[in-house]
């Protein structure tokens, strides 16, 4: 009797641990709004293509840079464009349209759209629209939260305003690590069809941008934009 009591009390115990421990590591939890909609973090997986994303604030040198890297390769991105570095480069939006490419909404700021609440959601992805509209007619559709932070609002408001949330599949955190060989590495690790690859106009990305192109050629995968990768 006093043995069947220790193995109960030690099973008892064990899933007290458990719990405990499940409670400390959550599952990731991806939001959805009232609507049915979430964030899309790939695209078609039949569409033969992936996507390069260029998240865009500076370095307007690069962008351009790496507008001619995309033509050479016949290839296409979507640029998601801050609204405060629009405002200031309207040939440079003029020019990503003119090579094939599409123009995403980044936000105006880059502010944190996760905490921000629904009147700032609504202003930051409507003050980029507008500007971009105004400068060179084009009307953006797809929106990339600044640092991938959104909740259920942010999903809601950009819904409201005509918008798809965009995320990615892979990272290539070329923001932090200035190293053309993990930038490489990471655009390309396991790479299929429908991929969005999230990369920002710096000197290491512009490097390893022809490289990877070629790599896609290898692999019989086109450089399309978001919208075309969209099932």
């Amino acid at each position: 009797m006093k043995a069947l009591r220790k193995i109960s009390n030690f099973i008892i115990v064990g899933l007290i641990t458990l719990v405990a421990v499940l409670g400390f590591y959550p599952q990731k939890v991806i939001p959805i709004n009232a609507s049915g909609q979430t964030a899309i973090y790939s695209g078609n997986k039949n569409s033969g293509g992936v996507s390069i994303m260029v998240n865009v604030y500076e370095n307007t040198d690069i962008v351009l840079e790496i507008v001619k890297v995309l033509k050479k390769h016949g290839a296409k991105a979507t640029f998601f464009v801050g609204g405060c570095w629009a405002d200031d480069n309207k040939q440079s939006l003029i020019n990503i349209l003119e090579n094939g490419n599409e123009l995403g909404n980044h936000g105006y700021f880059h502010r944190d759209h996760k905490i921000i609440g629904e009147k700032s959601n609504l202003e930051e992805i409507n003050c980029c629209h507008d500007v971009v509209k105004a400068l060179c007619g084009y009307e953006m559709k797809l929106f990339a939260p600044p640092s991938g932070s959104y909740n259920e609002t942010t999903l809601k408001c950009a819904e409201k305003l005509g918008y798809k949330t965009i995320m990615w599949t892979k990272d290539t955190i070329d923001w932090r690590d200035n190293d053309v060989d993990t930038i490489f590495n990471r655009a390309t690790k396991n790479l299929s069809s429908g991929d969005f690859i999230l990369m920002h106009p710096k000197e290491s990305t512009l490097v390893a941008l022809d490289k990877i192109l070629k790599y896609f050629k290898e692999k019989n995968l086109k450089a399309i934009t978001v919208s075309e990768n969209l099932p």
